[in-house]
């Protein structure tokens, strides 16, 4: 107890407690207190970080948003002055008296529109589609309102991968050098099973085809070659699997009479056709895992709507961040002419020739 000036120094210091008469400050003191509980209760507890109490909130309250909203809780639901929740939740009393501004609410708009039609792109690609629509700001901005309006794209459990040597193959600097194909399955209606059969031109990341049908065999592959050929040209080489389809004698007998080299990747390295396993990836996980198919034709629907925004708006980061076909105009203008696009036949003999195999 701090000594008064106007008693002598040899007067003993006693400090007792005051009590009022009827308990009345006893009374406001326990009504206090208990108000103060109450707002530790919901507040989650003394300090900000503190979890050993946990209260509505049920978690840590780790952003500013956050303290503030539950401050500005503790204030409307218990009757407690704004300094005191402030103290009790963690939290400065400028955050809690100023209301925060508008924080770009258009591009927040804009960004929730492009993730709700593109559920699996993450921020880069969203900022480049907001940057085509003249949105354009640094990454560490579109990250922050990415975050905070939850557009995370949840991760689906990855594939095994085989192990051992990976051999890369040569790099295709042309369109038409080299083409890849494969094989995917889905399902319409009443559980009917459907394939699909994908060709991509490496150079460009194009899709050439997307073919879905209940069964198809070796010649109608053969067949969709013959029909590609006639509007891209002939490829100079192909790389698939070893599946039967592509195995077949009709496909065989195809590469031998059109002269283009066939290459099988080894047994269980898919990594060696790795630019069709990651169309196929982007197709199932954009698609084939988004929608479903009523039947066959509304699958050959949706598919062709894919083929064309895949190839004509999507954005592909190892094309920075073009689209294919302006990868293959950028190319053609470059070279000064299209290669074999359109591409006439050589004679009538080759033209006899595909005419049979097409039918």
């Amino acid at each position: 107890m701090p000594q008064a000036w106007s008693q002598p120094r040899d007067v003993l210091q006693v400090q007792i407690p005051v009590r009022r008469h009827g308990g009345v400050g006893c009374g406001e003191a326990a009504r206090c207190h208990g108000r103060e509980r109450e707002a530790e209760t919901i507040a989650g507890g003394c300090h900000a970080g503190q979890r050993g109490s946990e209260g509505l909130a049920g978690k840590e309250l780790t952003t500013s948003t956050e303290r503030r909203e539950a401050a500005l809780r503790a204030m409307r639901d218990h009757d407690i002055s704004q300094r005191r929740a402030c103290r009790l939740v963690g939290v400065d009393p400028k955050t809690v008296r100023r209301d925060r501004p508008p924080d770009n609410p258009e591009i927040r708009k804009e960004m929730k529109a492009v993730a709700a039609k593109r559920r699996r792109f993450g921020y880069r690609r969203i900022g480049v589609m907001l940057e085509r629509k003249g949105m354009i700001m640094n990454h560490k901005k579109l990250y922050r309102l990415y975050t905070d309006e939850k557009l995370g794209v949840r991760q689906r459990r990855g594939r095994k991968r085989a192990r051992g040597s990976r051999t890369p193959m040569p790099v295709a600097l042309r369109p038409g050098e080299r083409w890849s194909l494969d094989f995917l399955s889905d399902m319409f209606g009443a559980s009917r099973k459907f394939r699909i059969l994908a060709v991509n031109d490496d150079c460009c990341r194009e899709n050439l085809c997307l073919m879905a049908d209940t069964s198809i065999s070796g010649a109608r592959v053969a067949r969709e070659l013959d029909a590609l050929v006639r509007v891209y040209g002939k490829p100079a080489s192909i790389v698939s699997d070893n599946g039967t389809e592509f195995t077949s004698r009709a496909i065989l007998r195809w590469a031998n009479d059109n002269g283009v080299d066939w290459h099988y990747i080894d047994p269980g390295k898919p990594q060696q056709n790795a630019f069709i396993e990651s169309f196929n990836g982007s197709l199932r996980d954009e698609l084939l895992n988004e929608e479903w198919f009523d039947s066959l034709d509304d699958a050959r629907r949706k598919l062709a709507l894919w083929r064309y925004d895949y190839n004509n708006v999507r954005p592909h980061s190892s094309l920075e961040n073009q689209t294919p076909a302006e990868a293959r105009r950028a190319l053609e203008q470059f070279e000064g002419s299209a290669h074999d696009a359109l591409a006439q036949n050589e004679d009538d003999e080759y033209e006899i020739q595909t005419r049979k195999l097409s039918l």
